[in-house]
């Protein structure tokens, strides 16, 4: 009896594992940009989003007649591209620059109003 259950249970096997699909896996290397690229963006998208959050964009942005929310909601919906755009365009800038005012807050108002 156990010879028999023996043998039952090898061809059990063997046409389940003929049966079952199998996948082989890959391995390979990855640059560093790919493997950095999460954390930058990421960290784009807060630098847009605490320029976003000061009180002298959110009082221009209220001038201007845009909600600062929902400058925030489009940050959070745009896409890596995007974001590291503007963020480089912050980070470009000197401090406190004027210009930097306004570009942000025209590029707010027109993917705002796109």
């Amino acid at each position: 009896m156990s010879c028999a259950l023996t043998h039952v249970l090898c061809r059990f096997l063997a046409v389940a594992l003929m049966l079952l699909p199998y996948q082989t896996a890959h391995a390979g290397m990855i640059g560093s940009d790919q493997a950095a690229t999460p954390a930058s963006a990421q960290a784009d998208r807060n630098t847009v989003s605490s320029y976003l959050s000061r009180a002298q964009t959110v009082n221009e942005m209220q001038a201007l007649g845009v909600d600062p929310q929902a400058a925030l909601d489009r940050v959070a919906a745009m896409t890596d591209a995007e974001v590291s755009t503007i963020a480089g365009k912050i980070n470009e800038q000197p401090a406190g620059g004027l210009l930097l005012l306004v570009l942000v807050v025209l590029l707010i108002i027109l993917v705002v109003y796109r």
